[in-house]
């Protein structure tokens, strides 16, 4: 697998409202973990589309990643032209900052948003660019991701195109690694 789309929740789909949010620290772990197993692999690219929570997260991951496996890129494209217009300005300067450091940055449709069928788009689009999907999902908890999903499933279906789930037990896990880890017992 030389590209994967990566991408999940939205922060507030989470809880998460602060950038300080102790699950963060958890999430991004989990993403590395994943991420780290793939590039040492053949990974070459991870591809977002620059919204806000998981995405975001999995960029900071893939920035630190460098450091180690220079090779590694990123690329957002996102749905529409200017998408953090409406953002707070803390939001935007970090979002900016993420898209300053990436590899590879693009518009899948050219243009500002003007209907929801371009998040469609978006989605059948990084589908059918990835050899393989990372996903933060629950199953019982539907949200954002769940069109990302939808899309992914088809082609999983058709080819063989692989859905790495990163679930609610899998985070469980690496919070009572650590809590084990940092207690003397």
């Amino acid at each position: 697998m030389k590209t994967i789309v990566v991408s999940g929740y939205k922060n507030h789909e989470l809880g998460i409202f602060d950038q300080k949010h102790q699950g963060i620290y958890y999430i991004k772990k989990a993403i590395e973990q994943r991420l780290r197993s793939l590039v040492e692999e053949g990974l070459e690219w991870v591809i977002i589309s620059g919204q806000l929570g998981v995405e975001l997260w999995a960029a900071e991951v893939v920035f630190a990643l460098k450091t180690e496996f220079p090779q590694l890129q990123l690329a957002v494209l996102t749905p529409f032209l200017q998408q953090e217009e409406r953002w707070k300005d803390e939001t935007k300067s970090y979002y900016q900052e993420i898209v300053r450091q990436a590899d590879f940055v693009e518009s899948i449709t050219k243009r500002p948003y003007d209907n929801p069928a371009q998040l469609r788009q978006k989605n059948e689009f990084l589908i059918a660019k990835a050899d393989g999907m990372l996903l933060l999902y629950d199953e019982d908890k539907p949200g954002s991701p769940t069109y990302y999903l939808e899309v992914a499933k088809i082609r999983e279906v058709k080819e063989d195109f692989p859905i790495i789930f990163i679930t609610p037990a899998d985070l469980d896990i690496l919070v009572q690694e650590e809590l084990h880890e940092h207690h003397d017992w």
